[in-house]
Order: structure tokens, then C-alpha cells, then sequence
């Protein structure tokens, strides 16, 4: 872990899959560019289909 944070190694998809596991958080918090975003996944990860689509469309806005 130690290299992954320094820079010297960079973790396979495979390995940061088990990472993302252990820590509990969804694959693509590790490719968020900041705090907000990161949080946002982990939360958006936890909602059930149906309610990820009522987001969706929430975030969208009105249809024109």
C-alpha cells in the first residue's frame, strides 16, 4: 500500500477491485478528482436501481 501511495507502484484493476472492497467504496472513488465528487459515489453506490434513475432524472433537470 505504502508504494501505491508514494507513486512508485500503480495497483492492477483486479487489486484496486479488492481495495475498493476492503475499504467499502465503490471502484470509481478512486478516480474522483476531489472530496465532493468521492463522497457523491460512495453515496450514489448505496441507492437501489430505481433510485439511481429517479436521480438521474432529477439531476437532469425538466425535459424540454
Amino acid at each position: 500500500m505504502n508504494h501505491y501511495e508514494k507513486g512508485r507502484h500503480i495497483p492492477d484493476l483486479t487489486t484496486l477491485k479488492k481495495i475498493a472492497n476492503e475499504l467499502n467504496v465503490p471502484l470509481n472513488y478512486f478516480f474522483c478528482e476531489d472530496e465532493t465528487t468521492a463522497e457523491l459515489a460512495i453515496e450514489i453506490s448505496k441507492l437501489d436501481t430505481e433510485k439511481k434513475l429517479l436521480l438521474i432524472q432529477e439531476l437532469k433537470g425538466p425535459s424540454k
